[in-house]
């Protein structure tokens, strides 16, 4: 606590409330943990996607493709640049985009850019698969990497050989910050000039304008706050990651079906997923309700289904298996340093349910 009031002390007396010296250190953190080029700080993660979008060259009339299982943000920061979105369904097997269907989806809409999002704390076991189609077909793929800080892929930042993706320090992501912020990896340091121009009213000098933009500029205090709490991403981790390993080895003892990453990956620890059959889900939330075990439905509906979706959809791509997972996900509690009883408690109280 000391320490992060003399980060506020510093901030207020030297007035760095925008952008400023905090904002430079944390890009530069951000460069080396990710393994990319360059990183760029923005005001959230909604505006981080956006950005992406449109450093991309994605405007008006283009279609992206975009998982029907996510959260809103994705869809909406498709519509926000103008474009449309076309929803692809995803995979049973590790909840991400469904890679064949994705294929379908692109030889029926023949689309600008797509959004592949890393949900869950995981990514796609077909990853690679996307990076190299989309190069081929010269599709713009943006890497939804809200969830996915810590993530490793292949022994590296899932974050490095994106050719864009965004990151989220929405207080409750495995790296919060004090309040709202963002930020954009770039594969190149041309891109990541074009995302920090737009993100900041398309100055090219201070009353120079060379694109138009908005204002998404990182705040003092919430990059004060990031810097410090790097300092204590490591042993968090671990302890997510671990806490998330021990729910899956005890619930599926007790014949509990679980979700977690596919080979290749380690995790972040930020989510439990756990898929009860749906028409057990609300008797089972119920006890865990009665018994003072708080949970989750990451998400409760699909893209496709939202009632603001049908006046921008350009296009869907199946979806069954969006619907059925917005029906059966059930979150359980995961945080860090979740200590050996408490997870102990939640597990015994799920029996309880079944």
């Amino acid at each position: 606590m000391d320490r992060w009031m003399d980060k506020c002390r510093d901030v207020s007396e030297n007035t760095k409330f925008v952008g400023g010296p905090e904002a430079a250190a944390l890009e530069e953190k951000l460069v080396s943990l990710s393994g990319a080029p360059a990183v760029v700080g923005c005001a959230n993660g909604t505006d981080a996607l956006q950005l992406a979008l449109r450093a991309a060259g994605v405007g008006p009339g283009d279609m992206v493709l975009v998982p029907d299982s996510t959260f809103w943000a994705t869809f909406e920061a498709v519509v926000n640049v103008g474009a449309q979105p076309v929803t692809v369904d995803i995979s049973e097997d590790d909840l991400q985009m469904d890679f064949e269907q994705f294929r379908q989806a692109v030889d029926e809409f023949s689309p600008r850019a797509a959004i592949l999002v890393h949900l869950y704390g995981w990514g796609s076991a077909r990853l690679d698969d996307y990076r190299q189609f989309c190069a081929e077909r010269r599709i713009a793929l943006i890497e939804d990497g809200a969830q996915a800080f810590g993530v490793q892929y292949k022994g590296e930042s899932i974050y490095k050989d994106a050719f864009l993706s965004t990151i989220s320090f929405y207080p409750a992501k495995v790296l919060g910050s004090c309040g709202d912020a963002g930020a954009v990896v770039c594969s190149t340091k041309d891109l990541a000039e074009r995302v920090r121009v737009l993100g900041n009213h398309g100055r090219t000098s201070h009353y120079g304008h060379g694109l138009v933009g908005w204002n998404s500029r990182m705040g003092g205090f919430d990059a004060a706050y990031l810097n410090l709490a790097l300092e204590f991403a490591d042993p968090r981790l671990a302890s997510r990651r671990k806490s998330a390993e021990w729910y899956r080895e005890n619930l599926e003892a007790i014949g509990v079906r679980t979700v977690g990453p596919p080979e290749g990956y380690v995790e972040n620890g930020y989510l439990n997923v756990t898929l009860p059959d749906p028409e057990k889900r609300p008797s089972i939330e119920a006890v865990l309700k009665e018994n003072g075990i708080g949970f989750g439905n990451v998400y409760p509906g699909s893209m496709s289904t939202q009632p603001g979706a049908a006046a921008w959809m350009a296009g869907q791509v199946g979806g069954e298996t969006a619907a059925w997972l917005a029906k059966s996900v059930l979150n359980l509690p995961l945080f860090a340093y979740m200590k050996d009883e408490e997870l102990e408690e939640v597990v015994s109280v799920l029996k309880k349910a079944l």
